[in-house]
Order: C-alpha cells, then structure tokens, then sequence
C-alpha cells in the first residue's frame, strides 16, 4: 500500500511478503498471522465507534486516540474513513540502592523537618509486573500496598482484596491459584523497588524513594512470538494508571522503563503526542528512561556537502539474523542513496520506485521504502530492511552513499534497530553518540531521565544522549544514579542492576515525594506535571567536567530531592 494516512513502516509491512515479514520482527509487529489481523494505533475525530464494524475489536484512549484489531483487508477501508487522520502500527518496546538514595539527597526530605515518604501519592509502574509476595511491597501488618494490579497478558484487574487473600492464603502457590501474576523477568519488581519499595526485607536498608505511597501495576502484554511488549499496550497501560488515580482522588506519579529506536526522535509519533496528552489530564508526572544505546554504535548523522558525497560505513557482524536501517533528512534536499555491499555490489539510487523497492546484494535482499513527509512528521524517511537469504546477513563493511543533486540544509540522522536485537560488532564505524535517547523519552512532556555513576560521580557511557547543542529538539532533562543499584528481587531478597531503567524509577519516586509535600500537605496544590519536572531541574547538580548546562548527556545535572524543594 502507499497511502499517507498510513506511516511509512505500516505502508511497507502491508507490502512485504510473508517470508519478508516472517524474517523481519520490527515488520511483523502488530500482525497476528493465525488470524490475519493487525493491531493498529490511530489517531481519529468525530464519532469514530460509528464506523466500527462487527469483528473489528476497537480501545478508545483520551484525545481522539484509539487501538484497533481489524482484518487486513479491512486496512485500506479504515484509512478512507474521513474520520481517520492518521495510523501506525505498534512497535516493539525493550527494557533497559541505598548508594542510589544518598546520591539523590533523599534523606534530608525524610527527616523529621519533612517526613516525606509519598503518602497520599500513588507510583504507578509499567513494566512486566511485580512479585507482590515480596516484603518490599506489603504493609508492616503484611497486607499489600498494592491498589489494584492490571495482568494485560491475562486480561484481568486484580483488586487489593485479592491480592491480600493471595498474601494469606498459605503458601506461594497457593496465593497464585487466586492472584497468578508473576513478574518472570524481575525487571518491573526491580523498577517498583526502587520507586516505592518500603525496604522490609532488608530492615529499611534498600527502601526506594517514596516507601509510603501506595501502588498501581501494569504487567504489559508481550507478544507471544517475540516475548516484546508494544507500543499500543503502553498506551492502553497510561489510560488506566491515570484515570484510576483520578478515580482514587490521588496524584500519580508514572513511571515507564523502556524504549525503542524507531521514529524521527523529535516527538512526533502518536505514542508521543498521545503522552504529551495524557500529561495535561488529572495530576500526574510521567517519567521515562532515556534507553542504553549511548554507546551501541547505532546512530549516525552528519551533512551531505553540496559537491561530494557523503560516505557511511557500516559494520554488519557475523550470524546477524536482520537488520533495520532508517534514514531521516529534510524534505528540501534531494540526494541519490546507494548501498555497496562488503563485495563492491552496488543496489541504487533507490526510491526511484513508486513505493517498495527490492534489491538483492549478494545473500542479502534489501527491502526499501521511500517515504513522504505526513501531516504528523515533516521529515523524509528512507527505510531500509536488510533481510538474509538465508539464515544471516552477509558480513562485512557495507556502505551507504549520499550523492547530492539539491543541497539547502544537507542534514542526515539515521538508526540502526535496537542494541537488543543485533550483535555488538553490528554498529555505525563512524557512530554520533547524540541523540541516542529512545522513544518515548523524546516526549516534549514526560520527564526523560539518564543514567550516571553515584560512586564515582560521572556520566554512564550507556545511557541515551539528546540532541546536540545547535539543535536540541530534545535532552534529557535529568539524570539519575543508574550503575550498580541495589534493589529487590523476585523471589525475596536483592540484586545489583545497572541502566537507564533503574535511573527513571529514582525520578518517579522524587516526583512522588514532592506531589505528597505540594498536593497532600497543602503547601502548592499545583505541584504536579510541568512543575514538578521544573522544580526537579532546578535542584538537580551539575557534576564535574561539563562547560555546558543543559547538555546532551546529564540534561540539567543530577537528581537531588533536597534541592528541589522550593523552600
């Protein structure tokens, strides 16, 4: 298909053959092959459920945002519904402490002057669930602290009533016949510690920021051939977590520990705008980490001079399965793209095609689509999928040509799939470490949040950068202690993790604590949003070895609870 209400990776998932679809995730994504059907994100005016037809399964969000399940022949249909301004398809989404508290000048709000521990504040965490067995979790009469908990994998709400007969019921197993959530990969048990965790197993050693505040939870849904959480799911996820706050007459503070690498990174694509949104409804602050690609080699920009091409090598690695490449630039300027293979072969000037373009380089095919820009995105888009013949991609030095014919801005950023889905030898030779965050920390509204080292007060080389200083479309706004945090552990107990999501939780906790000291203790009843990400930067410290504040790296400097607080 080649419709512009349709995004580019959509309109060229629609085209791609099952073979091509079947060897390329980022593709498949949203599709359901058993029942060739295709969960889309839309964005729609009007009375859009009138035009709903029988078999189509249709989620209506806030703002004239929805999800929707429909036939694949029924794709074209939707996008002539006058109602319909634009759809995407979900993408895939990847996850990315006492020591952590100091750092973030906590404890003086949690002395006897302050007392702040988020009461009266609810931490919401999406994420792939929580051991609510956990003592860290419980109140000190063992009850939970857990509102409700939403299982998307299981289609169900767990109430708090169910949750503590589950907590009395015996035994573990037994508690699971009545609440069978379990958090398998501990990543969301390990974020929910460090935001709101109460430190009971440990004594109080490891409590996480806002001990007091109570708990909603989200175990996203992840699809069942890849095991990945989707965008569409995380937009399902907010639209709970902050009208059930609103429900409980609590502000909220949201946090969201994962990310992916597709789109312009300039706040453009509907999951963004749609959390721009939501940030203006009830009280809430949402936080989101700025992902771990800082150093994976997976980006690359530069100009195109006006009388030479540019020349972009890159490094595909030995047994890579699939690889996506997308190259954004500005509209005004018009250059030819050729790739070389390791071999000298060359396939281009691509896009002289109407739509989908195959090439095939050696093993390797080449399945292209030259975009437009949209209503929603100003930029051009080329999307490249380079899809084995086989089972691997041929490995070598491959190059990318940018051959001028129209020069004005000259401007190019592009990016490989996600550092957790290719090899680490698959990487850019010449890579940009700037503007590395992921989406959705490139939401004009959120608070995006990186990573640095507590013991030894410096930036973590993993942990997403913003744009550099002459553009500056988005930044970090902050950074938080990601290295080395202790934090609780399915199953009881602690554990050392490192990253960017264990960064955003910090920040989620502190949003708690000053909503709890502005909103329930009546000392600024508007202390929620905006606000809070404003008073957070303005505390935050500026650490060593940095000309420039804001920057790309540490946004405005490190979390600090203490000096955030306007008094």
């Amino acid at each position: 298909m080649d419709d512009q209400k349709i995004e580019n990776l959509l309109n060229l998932a629609l085209d791609a053959t099952i073979r091509e679809r079947e060897k390329s995730p980022d593709l498949e994504a949203g599709y359901n092959p058993l029942e060739k059907t295709w969960q889309v994100i839309i964005r729609y005016s009007g009375d859009f459920k009138e035009r709903v037809r029988p078999g189509w399964e249709f989620t209506p969000l806030s703002g004239g945002y929805g999800v929707l399940v429909l036939p694949q022949q029924d794709l074209e249909y939707l996008a002539s519904l006058p109602e319909i301004q634009y759809i995407e398809k979900p993408k895939r989404l990847f996850f990315t402490l006492d020591v952590g508290r100091a750092a973030s000048c906590v404890s003086a709000v949690q002395s006897a002057r302050y007392n702040l521990f988020g009461r009266g504040v609810i931490v919401a965490v999406i994420d792939s669930g929580v051991d609510y067995f956990h003592p860290d979790f419980r109140k000190e009469d063992g009850s939970t602290r857990i509102l409700e908990l939403w299982d998307q994998e299981a289609g169900r709400i767990y109430t708090q009533e169910e949750i503590n007969r589950a907590l009395t019921a015996g035994s573990r197993e037994q508690g699971y016949e009545i609440v069978p959530e379990q958090d398998f990969s501990g990543h969301g048990t390990q974020v929910t510690a460090i935001a709101a965790g109460n430190g009971r197993a440990s004594g109080g050693r490891y409590r996480g920021m806002a001990p007091g505040s109570d708990l909603l939870v989200v175990k996203l849904g992840m699809a069942p051939e890849d095991g990945f959480p989707r965008t569409a799911e995380v937009m399902k996820a907010v639209e709970y977590v902050i009208r059930k706050a609103e429900e409980f007459g609590k502000p909220v503070s949201v946090n969201m520990s994962f990310g992916n690498v597709y789109g312009s990174h300039r706040g453009t694509s509907l999951l963004e705008t749609y959390l721009d949104y939501m940030a203006d409804q009830w009280k809430n602050v949402i936080s989101v980490g700025a992902g771990n690609e800082g150093g994976t080699g997976g980006h690359a920009s530069g100009r195109v001079p006006m009388d030479e091409s540019a020349v972009i090598e890159l490094q595909i690695s030995e047994f890579e399965t699939g690889l996506s490449l997308q190259i954004w630039k500005n509209y005004v300027d018009q250059y030819k793209v050729t790739v070389i293979h390791p071999n000298g072969q060359e396939a281009g000037p691509l896009g002289q095609e109407a739509g989908t373009a195959r090439y095939r380089l050696g093993e390797t095919e080449l399945l292209v689509y030259y975009g437009t820009p949209s209503p929603y995105q100003g930029l051009q888009e080329i999307y490249i999928e380079f899809i084995p013949g086989d089972t691997y991609l041929d490995e070598g030095t491959w190059k990318i040509l940018l051959m001028p014919q129209r020069i004005v801005d000259g401007a190019y950023n592009m990016w490989l799939s996600d550092a957790r889905v290719r090899n680490r030898g698959t990487r850019f030779l010449q890579p940009t470490a700037t503007a590395t965050m992921t989406i959705p920390a490139t939401a004009g509204r959120v608070i995006s949040v990186g990573a640095y080292d507590a013991r030894r007060q410096q930036y973590a080389v993993f942990s997403g950068r913003g744009w550099p200083r002459e553009e500056f479309y988005t930044l970090p706004d902050l950074a938080a202690p990601g290295v080395e945090i202790t934090t609780a552990s399915p199953g009881g107990g602690y554990v050392s993790v490192t990253g960017t999501s264990f960064a955003a939780p910090f920040v989620a906790g502190a949003a708690a604590l000053l909503m709890e000291w502005g909103i329930q203790e009546g000392n600024d009843p508007f202390l929620y949003g905006e606000k809070v990400k404003s008073y957070l930067q303005r505390g935050a410290r500026q650490l060593p070895g940095f000309e420039q504040w804001p920057n790309s790296e540490l946004g405005y400097g490190t979390l600090c609870v203490r000096d955030s607080l306007p008094v």
